[in-house]
């Protein structure tokens, strides 16, 4: 019936060479692993369902290879011709594409893509990555973050005014929730302008830099003029949900935000549509791989031990992602949020290590005398570990971190 052509795609043993290597997890729906391997490989490359009458053997050098089965594990590697150079979106269209949807798969799910230097080259990677920290002046420690609780509600006035007894407190960067963006009650112009005022004030005040990292998060022309604004204010970051916004518009964003010496604090918010079933999707590996292809600066990875799902294996994988040699492109800051608070600090820091930012949002506005004393109690946290003193110990001259522990304990929030 024509459907031995999927065969031709499959040779075990082959080894790639400069070539882009994709592992998929696969159940077929009433065929062979076999046959499983050579539709995926066939669907994402040259093939079709069924034989042709042409084919050129300059096509069939195009042709991706399934060449390990393991299991329901398959790795595919793909010939570099196949892809335009520098598109995301075209990469994607390709190896997640047709074959998610093909009915003799139940599942299938991209665990892990690999590339080689001759298609990295291509890709200009973060602007600053871990040289984020000459921003803020911080060599030494993990750098802070907080997103104003409620994430949403506020207005312009009262959004500073938590600005400002968080920054005060202690907090290195503002940032704004995933889904605060320009609504009726708190428009974009109008936050900037006064988060902004705030933290020239704080600067001021304290002799610490700060920063803030705004939300620009819309159609591609509007963040477009929205990071423009960003710069004329002196700030140097932006924050972009950048699945929502897809991977087109990070890649436009991310040559506007270098001329403007802004660095892209990456939210990852949908991932848990294509992540969170084992057995089908794409995941959080691939993507934060493909968002350091794109240039973001940071990139949220979860924390292993506050409320969002991944274990500390999870989190450390996507570490080595973030920080392992990729051609010539800089590392990523990987961002720890999520359910955290003082007593889970010490936990984070032996997972990440002081190359980390450390955004805590309920943890500081939660603490029982308000977002100053929460910003306090979080700074003597990362102090006290980083110092090796037990945070008991420590709190007897903190009395800010002594109530968050009396507040929260150990507790690891679901």
């Amino acid at each position: 019936m024509g459907f031995e052509w999927y065969t031709d795609f499959v040779e075990i043993g082959y080894e790639p060479e400069n070539e882009i290597v994709c592992f998929f997890r696969a159940e077929p729906d009433g065929i062979s692993m076999e046959e499983c391997a050579g539709r995926i490989a066939s669907e994402s490359s040259v093939g079709t369902w069924t034989t042709l009458s042409n084919l050129p053997e300059r096509i069939k050098r195009l042709m991706a290879k399934a060449f390990r089965i393991e299991g329901n594990l398959i790795a595919v590697s793909y010939p570099l011709d196949l892809f335009e150079e520098e598109n995301i979106p075209q990469l994607l269209s390709s190896v997640a594409g047709n074959i998610f949807g093909m009915r003799a798969l139940r599942s299938l799910r991209l665990e892990e893509i690999q590339f080689p230097d001759d298609y990295l080259r291509f890709f200009k990677g973060p602007a600053f990555g871990v040289e984020v920290r000459k921003k803020l002046g911080i060599e030494d420690r993990p750098i802070t973050a907080t997103v104003p609780k409620p994430k949403v509600g506020y207005n312009a006035e009262e959004y500073a005014e938590v600005a400002y007894n968080s920054l005060v407190g202690g907090i290195d960067l503002l940032k704004d929730d995933e889904n605060l963006t320009s609504q009726p009650f708190i428009r974009f112009e109008k936050r900037l302008e006064k988060v902004m005022r705030v933290v020239e004030r704080v600067e001021m005040e304290t002799g610490e830099k700060k920063g803030y990292l705004v939300n620009i998060t819309a159609e591609c022309k509007e963040m477009e003029r929205r990071l423009k604004l960003v710069a004329d204010y002196g700030n140097e970051f932006v924050m972009i949900d950048i699945l929502t916004s897809g991977f087109s518009s990070l890649q436009t964003l991310r040559d506007l935000t270098e001329d403007n010496k802004i660095a892209i604090h990456a939210h990852r918010a949908m991932h848990g549509v294509f992540t969170r079933k084992p057995d089908h999707g794409i995941s959080l590996r691939v993507i934060t791989k493909l968002a350091r292809l794109a240039g973001v600066d940071h990139m949220h990875v979860g924390t292993g031990v506050g409320k969002m799902a991944g274990s500390r294996k999870d989190v450390e994988e996507l570490l080595k992602v973030c920080r392992e040699k990729m051609g010539q492109l800089k590392q990523v800051m990987p961002v720890a949020s999520g359910g955290l608070h003082p007593a889970l600090i010490p936990e984070v820091l032996d997972i990440f290590g002081k190359d980390v930012i450390i955004q805590v949002g309920g943890g500081v506005h939660g603490h029982p005398d308000g977002s100053e004393a929460g910003a306090k109690a979080l700074r003597d946290a990362i102090d006290s570990a980083m110092n090796g003193i037990p945070l008991w110990e420590y709190a007897e001259r903190s009395r800010e971190l002594r109530k968050a522990l009396d507040k929260w304990g150990y507790v690891k929030p679901k």
